[in-house]
Order: structure tokens, then sequence, then C-alpha cells
């Protein structure tokens, strides 16, 4: 298993349909994996540290795990199948749940848990994304793409309403 970070939540243009990047933390490879915009605003809320007045399904859930005396230690992302990425909640036990990867991510933030990522998944589904050119040694800033994406997605989460999502 590699161990990884959530890079953030982008809207992949044209089709504006969210992802959520991760990224390896001892190494340069990415995986995108494409999810819903329900669990789009979950993850970014989460990762901006914005708390609801109630709790959302992913703050209720790791609510009653730690009520009931346990925690959630980690993450797993276990297997990738014609597009579609797996999940696994990791407790303290040993005991592990299976889960759909964008439940397990918008948990992971809250729970403050590590994310691992099978190697069979990272070979499948990891890209590399180089974000500065060799030998420079400062930070580089966001992408005019990405700072249009950001500012699109935050007019996104601005304007929605949970009426929105009702089928």
């Amino acid at each position: 298993m590699i161990e990884v970070e959530i890079v953030g939540v982008r809207i992949e243009l044209p089709s504006n349909q969210p992802l959520v990047l991760l990224r390896e933390i001892h190494g340069e490879r990415h995986v995108p994996i494409w999810i819903g915009t329900p669990e789009a605003s979950a993850i970014a809320l989460a990762q901006q540290g914005v708390v609801p007045p109630r709790p959302m399904t992913h703050d209720l859930l790791v609510d009653v795990v730690e009520s009931l005396g346990h925690s959630v230690v980690s993450v797993n992302i276990v297997a990738v199948e014609d597009n579609i990425f797996y999940g696994q909640l990791q407790f303290e036990n040993g005991t592990t749940v299976s889960s759909r990867a964008s439940d397990a991510l918008a948990i992971a933030l809250r729970a403050k848990c590590r994310i691992w990522c099978a190697d069979s998944v990272m070979d499948e589904a990891g890209v590399r994304i180089t974000e500065h050119d060799e030998g420079e040694d400062t930070e580089p800033g966001p992408t005019v793409d990405e700072e249009r994406e950001l500012r699109r997605f935050r007019e996104f989460l601005d304007d929605v309403e949970p009426e929105d999502f009702d089928g």
C-alpha cells in the first residue's frame, strides 16, 4: 500500500464532472477519481474546515463510530474496475468495511486518518503530473486553469442548496 493525500477537488472541463485528486506522499504520481457532486462538496467542505450547523452524513458516521468507542484509523483505496474505485474503512480493532472511494475519502478528512492506495490501483490509475521544472526550488502557484476551476467550484458551493440533490 502507498500512502496518499488529498490534493483537492477539481472540476474537469468541458464535462463539468468533479474529481478528487490524490497524490502519493513519497512520490510523483497522482490518482484522479471521478466522483459525484454531493461527494465533491463533502470533501471540499471538510478540506476547507467548514463545520456545518448540523452534522452531514459523513460527520454523523464518524460521530457514531467515535461514540461507540471506536475509531477509523485508515482509509484504503483497494481496487479499480472499469473506472470505479473501491474503498475500505479500517477500524482500530482490525475490522474493515467496504465503501465507495469518495465516501471513504470524505470520512478520512473528518476522522483525520491516513489514506492508503493499493499498489495495483496506483499502477493502473496513477499518472505523473509535472508541477514545475527540474531544479526549480520555489513552490509553484496554481495554474490559471486551476484557479479558474477553483473559482467555479467555490461559486457552485455558494449557490448549492440541499434541495438541489433531491432525486
